[in-house]
């Protein structure tokens, strides 16, 4: 009797003061970690669900306008037609030595502006597909998360399994870097814009000039919403790279202090 006295008074089922405390502390805990975690997963669910649409229907834009400049990486058919045909015409007349000098493919290398053009436009598709695809790595991270974030245990050791997992999320900036797959995707269309304005300057000057006009635009008005949302936190037109710059000014600025504190 007496041992079992003993261990009632070390667990958690006895009505003590202090028990009682720690019981309704890591309840508490508990209710407001899970309304943090379901808001944190169910905003980068939506975010990386965005990533992999929109990158999906990119990918398929920016591979039928690469299918489209293929034509310029190699040589022009109707020009060896051409070579044949001559031939052909100068046996017929009986000039067989002209015939036979004429080359019947004449040597040919794409230009260094089209060569420029086509990998600035495979650079776009990667990096769409890229981001793509850290994306699906990024739902695997989350859905680890949300499985293994609690365990099995004690209420008190559930919730210490799931803030040491949170503090890993901090620790290693998992914020900042499932934040980073958008910033790859607009970079991805920045990309695509430059090859496709270089490629409509070789062809057509005025509608190069309305692609241009358009690039620029867009780049400078995502220009003033980031240096917006660096003026002002309150600022609605928030973005990843305007939380990735921010992040990096504060780490800045606490290294500078540590280097003016040490010297």
């Amino acid at each position: 009797m007496k041992e079992v006295l003993e261990v009632l008074k070390d667990s958690t089922i006895a009505s003590k003061t202090g028990k009682d405390k720690r019981s309704r502390f890591w309840a508490a805990h508990k209710r407001v970690a899970s309304e943090h975690d379901d808001e944190f997963l169910e905003r980068y669910y939506n975010d990386m669900d965005i990533v992999l649409v929109f990158s999906g229907l990119f990918s398929a834009v920016s591979s039928a306008f690469i299918v489209a400049m293929e034509s310029n990486l190699s040589p022009d058919p109707s020009v060896t037609t051409n070579a044949l045909l001559t031939q052909l015409v100068l046996i017929g007349l009986g000039n067989f030595t002209a015939a036979g000098s004429t080359p019947v493919a004449p040597a040919w290398s794409p230009s260094i502006a089209h060569l420029r053009i086509q990998s600035v436009a495979y650079a776009s598709l990667s990096f769409s597909l890229l981001a793509a695809f850290w994306a699906v790595l990024g739902k695997q991270w989350l859905g680890y998360y949300k499985s293994h974030r609690y365990g099995r245990g004690s209420e008190e050791e559930r919730g210490k399994r799931r803030q040491e997992k949170f503090d890993g999320i901090v620790t290693w900036h998992f914020d900042a870097v499932l934040q980073s797959f958008p910033i790859l995707l607009q970079f991805s269309l920045f990309l695509f814009g430059i090859a496709l304005s270089a490629n409509m300057w070789y062809e057509q000057h005025t509608i190069a000039w309305v692609i241009i006009a358009t690039t620029v635009f867009g780049f400078l008005f995502y220009s003033l919403m980031v240096m917006a949302a660096l003026v002002s936190p309150a600022c609605p037109f928030q973005t990843p790279v305007s939380t990735i710059l921010r992040m990096f000014h504060f780490h800045s600025e606490i290294i500078y202090k540590f280097y003016l504190f040490s010297v």
